[in-house]
């Protein structure tokens, strides 16, 4: 309730300054978070400011955006969603209300999605329909995604619409060479199991047949006896990667890591840098599958 009185009182403020020039003087672009910031900057060259709404940081799971946030909305040429993820869960309708002239592109579709054997909860939303949302830590994935962008700026903007297609190849041949530097980082690997805190790899995993383990339980903290079964599955797949996120409590991990005598290492999914993440994850395998006894 809270919310969408919190929306009413931003209305009239958001018309007054729907029309006013921003800072850059070129007309914004606003996506969800920082990969597809990414992705539709390549695209978009110098004829856009791209905004995320949930700012690096931060949890696309349960972001509020602030007001100032809401009044950069108003000036939106369109907006791009990544598709499932809890921010747009819980604010898309509002926003699109909020915005109506503001066209809305969902930047997943054509995207192979998983369905999650189970409704997904955490403590302020539910996965929609048990998609796994975070379809963007796939070059698969990403190809799909740049060339919903492209078509998306194609509309907005046709004139322009031959650069955009040029930007996009581009794009495309720079996730194909990291496609191919993934897949030699891991040509070697036997151990294809790694344990992360919140499962934001599963796309990952599909694309290079490899093993997520989740440390959450349903969006929860583990319970002790929840611990206790990773633990055990740690040491039947042979498990010596722990990946950990900064938007959440790294305890669990530590207290497993520990236990098992293997390593923890820190990675960001939400990053900008979608290259740089998806290399520094291959890596990491890498490093710890060569250095496991033989």
């Amino acid at each position: 309730m809270k919310k969408y009185i919190y929306l009413s009182l931003l209305c009239l403020l958001l018309a007054a300054c729907s029309h006013r020039p921003t800072a850059t003087g070129k007309p914004v672009l606003t996506v969800t978070l920082e990969p597809l910031r990414y992705f539709t900057e390549a695209i978009a060259g110098e004829n856009f400011e791209v905004v995320s709404m949930v700012p690096d940081g931060n949890s696309p799971e349960t972001y509020d955006p602030t007001p100032q946030q809401l009044v950069k909305l108003s000036e939106s040429k369109a907006y791009l969603r990544i598709g499932y993820i809890g921010f747009e869960q819980n604010w898309m309708d509002k926003l699109e209300a909020n915005a109506p002239h503001m066209p809305v592109f969902d930047t997943s579709q054509g995207v192979e999605l998983i369905y999650e054997e189970a409704e997904h909860h955490h403590k302020d939303h539910v996965h929609a329909h048990g998609v796994e949302p975070h379809i963007w830590n796939s070059t698969r994935n990403a190809e799909i995604i740049a060339d919903n962008i492209c078509k998306a700026l194609c509309e907005i903007d046709s004139a322009h619409a031959v650069l955009y297609h040029e930007n996009l190849q581009s794009l495309q041949e720079k996730i194909r060479r990291t496609d191919k530097k993934v897949r030699e980082l891991l040509a070697d690997s036997t151990d294809t199991s790694f344990l992360i805190y919140h499962p934001a790899l599963s796309y990952f995993a599909r694309d290079y047949g490899l093993h997520q383990v989740s440390i959450e339980k349903d969006g929860k903290e583990p319970s002790p006896a929840h611990l206790q079964e990773l633990i055990r599955i740690c040491r039947e797949e042979k498990i010596h990667t722990i990946f950990v996120q900064k938007e959440f409590d790294v305890r669990n991990a530590e207290m497993i890591a520990r236990e098992l005598g293997v390593n923890i290492v820190s990675i960001h999914p939400l990053s900008y840098h979608w290259e740089e993440e998806m290399l520094r994850v291959a890596q990491a395998l890498k490093q710890n599958l060569s250095n496991q006894p033989q």
